[in-house]
């Protein structure tokens, strides 16, 4: 929980619009995952994998339709087009909003609205950012776990002044219909919006929402950039240790790379090899005017 009054102003304006049955604040304590992984589980929202060979395992499964690349749904409302780029689809943030409060309008009703503070990086880190999502989805509630740092420690870390920088996430699965399926963000706002998908990238809205789509504009306005990079980190056996931050554009192997193994007989002389991130970068010159980057 939170006395913020930035914060509470604007999980009231949610409230109303989507009218849950229930609030539940995600405190990013295991009892409460665990007990978000047995609601999933007995209403067959998830399947319970096979604790011997996959321990702690679970499968969820998507649509046919509701998948990952709806380019054509997916926008950037700035005030003005240009400010959208060349190769994105821009509309009018008004016009937008006003399509998009319709959609959403009493689409939590019969279910719990859960609240989910996350910190995109080590919490308390200069380089860090913090963000508020709301969602109807247990499958995001267990994921943003997985991905992001959550809980009151992120609320406390965010504190009560009012003008702290926060990126306000709503999520709403509503019926999965994907002629209303809008993934949106509105840069000037610090706001996303994501209505009518409950697979990945689409509702887990700290990843391209938030860590390219949001943060390349607060990079550009604060002085810092964030890219679609891999981070690598390589030990020689003298113990030296270097870290390669590479760019490359999707479905082409940057994950892989990022997961690098090392071959038996250079990890017998020694070396080392570890996933520090597999997809998006923020990178910054640090004070010692170094390039550091976090996932």
């Amino acid at each position: 929980m939170t006395d913020n009054k930035t914060v509470i102003k604007w999980l009231d304006e949610v409230k109303a619009l989507v009218t849950p049955d229930n609030v539940v604040w995600i405190d990013g304590s295991e009892e409460q995952l665990e007990a978000i992984r047995k609601e999933a589980v007995e209403s067959g929202e998830m399947i319970k994998l096979n604790e011997e060979k996959l321990p702690g395992c679970y499968l969820h499964r998507t649509r046919p339709h509701d998948v990952a690349r709806v380019e054509d749904r997916t926008f950037i409302c700035s005030k003005t087009k240009e400010n959208a780029g060349p190769t994105n689809n821009w509309c009018d943030p008004k016009e937008m909003y006003d399509r998009l409060y319709n959609i959403a309008r009493g689409s939590y009703k019969g279910r719990t609205m859960y609240i989910i503070p996350f910190s995109m990086g080590p919490i308390g880190s200069p380089l860090a950012k913090v963000g508020i999502e709301v969602t109807d989805s247990k499958y995001v509630v267990l994921n943003m776990a997985i991905m992001t740092r959550i809980g009151q420690k992120v609320l406390d870390q965010l504190g009560n002044d009012e003008n702290a920088e926060f990126i306000k996430c709503l999520h709403a699965k509503k019926d999965v219909n994907p002629d209303d399926r809008y993934i949106v963000q509105f840069p000037q706002d610090n706001t996303i919006w994501s209505i009518n998908s409950a697979y990945g990238g689409n509702v887990l809205l700290g990843k391209k929402c938030f860590a390219l789509r949001i943060a390349s504009y607060l990079g550009k306005n604060q002085g810092w950039m964030a890219e679609h990079m891999l981070i690598l980190g390589l030990e020689n056996p003298q113990g030296e240790v270097k870290y390669i931050c590479a760019a490359f554009p999707s479905a082409c192997g940057k994950t892989n790379l990022a997961m690098l193994i090392p071959p038996e007989y250079l990890k017998n002389q020694g070396y080392k090899v570890w996933t520090v991130g597999d997809d998006i970068s923020w990178l910054n010159i640090g004070p010692d005017g170094r390039l550091y980057a976090i996932n």
